[in-house]
């Protein structure tokens, strides 16, 4: 192999990666790696202050690579990053899915399309397409747009519409399903066990909508499905990843993997054999840097393509394929065109939101009437939420009720307390999954066989309702606590 094939080599390898990195403005080894071709950037929470620092970071990029895709997984709901820290003004993918009218679900996407657009950003690792047919999913969840395949496929259609007629690329994902496992890929690999007439009419549903509607990327899910492949998780599967997807279902766009570094193939296969592998099976781009986020990491999968190329292992018309794809997302990106921001933005999110809420009781209970006393019960949360996005509903009425005070508590211990802290007050209870938290539910009904009057606020996806007042919100993101804050307020 002489100079110039070898420098093309590597050429092609950094062009199929996009690494994340620490810090609000690129370091300088992600300034080099730009320079030497590198074909995508991810942003995450840790990388965002606030929108106007978000586009002079995304012009830094672009200073050194004018095509560089800038990605990032917004999926506006409880899964954000340009609004970690203030939480989302969006009601999220389930509350959208309860409304059930695509024409909104199409307009809230224009506007996180022309947010991001404005910010630099061209490419979002969203919409969540999984159809959330188990209750218990740990990962999933409020992300996806109900239980329903073909609900489910409508407002993934009408998502994808809407951000890319704003001019960011969309990726529908978690392929070929997330939402039928009591798993969470961060950690461990889910398994699938539906054969393929089941995958047909729920899992593939909304994923043939996707490619319908002119997604520009698919995301793929690090999970096995033995009816398609009895081996090896989809990401690495060509059974999967090329015979299905590009096959079967016609996906002619960008295939790009969720992180690398997940336990469910990096834990097994090794970070970089599992690059390898994901190229091998079809991947065109490799997501990389949740945790992984150094210089040191995006140059061993560099050269472990390069390596693998040489060895045999990954055919170069593979992987030059896979380059030219990304390069067509970034030529796509480019000319799509953009539009300002709407100042309405906030305003049709919350709007959503309150159109979202589901009361159980009369509306003549509500307002509250004196100064609430709220109780939140935090649960753990998935891997894919930022630790450091707020949720829940006593900052947002404690604004509109500045006597309003609460707790929040992550285990039973401190129930006692706040029950008798809250005597003479009304009661607001808020949970998050109870159903999946056996001590979430003894405390809910514990606190409910005390307060019986109690308000329960549910946030995350609703089951079986606890409580003879029961609002839920199908979400936990800014704009639902605000919407339900405003219900008890009386505003």
């Amino acid at each position: 192999m002489d100079a110039r094939t070898g420098a093309d080599l590597a050429g092609m390898a950094n062009a199929v990666l996009q690494p994340g990195f620490v810090g609000k403005e690129p370091p300088r080894w992600l300034r080099r790696r730009l320079a030497e071709g590198l074909g995508g950037v991810a942003l995450y929470a840790r990388n965002v202050v606030d929108r106007d620092q978000v586009a002079e970071l995304t012009a830094a990029l672009r200073a050194e690579k004018p095509d560089v895709i800038v990605a990032i997984d917004e999926e506006a709901g409880d899964v954000t990053r340009i609004d970690a820290h203030t939480g989302s003004p969006w009601p999220g993918n389930l509350a959208l899915g309860a409304i059930d009218d695509s024409a909104l679900t199409r307009e809230v996407a224009g506007h996180i399309g022309r947010d991001l657009a404005a910010a630099g950003i061209t490419f979002d690792y969203a919409p969540d397409a999984d159809v959330n047919n188990d209750p218990g999913n740990p990962v999933i969840g409020s992300r996806a747009f109900g239980a329903e395949p073909e609900r489910v496929a409508r407002h993934t259609a009408a998502w994808i519409a809407g951000l890319q007629e704003a001019g960011v690329a969309a990726c529908a994902k978690h392929f070929p399903g997330h939402g039928n496992t009591n798993v969470d890929s961060h950690l461990d690999v889910p398994l699938i066990q539906a054969g393929r007439a089941e995958l047909d009419a729920i899992e593939l549903v909304p994923f043939r909508a996707a490619i319908a509607a002119g997604v520009q990327a698919v995301m793929s899910a690090h999970l096995r499905v033995p009816s398609l492949d009895p081996e090896l998780p989809a990401t690495l599967s060509r059974r999967i990843m090329t015979d299905l997807l590009r096959g079967e279902l016609g996906f002619d766009g960008l295939i790009v993997t969720d992180a690398i570094e997940m336990r469910a193939v990096a834990g097994r296969y090794g970070l970089a054999n599992a690059t390898v592998l994901a190229l091998a099976a079809g991947a065109d781009a490799i997501c990389v840097g949740g945790e992984h986020a150094d210089e040191e990491t995006a140059a061993a999968l560099r050269d472990a393509i390069c390596a693998a190329v040489v060895a045999g292992d990954l055919a170069e018309e593979r992987l030059a394929d896979a380059a030219a794809r990304v390069a067509r997302l970034a030529a796509w990106s480019a000319a799509a065109p953009k539009t300002a921001p709407d100042p309405r933005a906030t305003a049709v999110g919350l709007s959503a939101a309150r159109r979202a809420l589901r009361i159980s009781a009369p509306d003549a209970l509500f307002p509250l009437g004196v100064p609430a006393y709220v109780l939140e019960f935090q649960p753990e949360l998935n891997l894919a939420i930022a630790p450091e996005t707020p949720w829940g509903l006593l900052a947002p009425l404690a604004e509109l009720v500045p006597a309003t005070t609460g707790a929040r508590l992550s285990s039973p211990d401190g129930l006692p307390a706040a029950l008798e802290a809250s005597q003479g007050r009304p009661l607001v209870l808020v949970v998050r999954d109870p159903h999946r938290y056996a001590w979430m539910t003894q405390a809910l009904q514990a606190a409910l066989a005390v307060r019986p009057e109690a308000v329960v606020v549910e946030m995350g996806v609703p089951a079986a309702p606890l409580g003879d007042v029961h609002i839920a919100t199908f979400g936990a993101t800014a704009a639902s606590g605000r919407a339900v804050a405003e219900l008890l307020a009386g505003r």
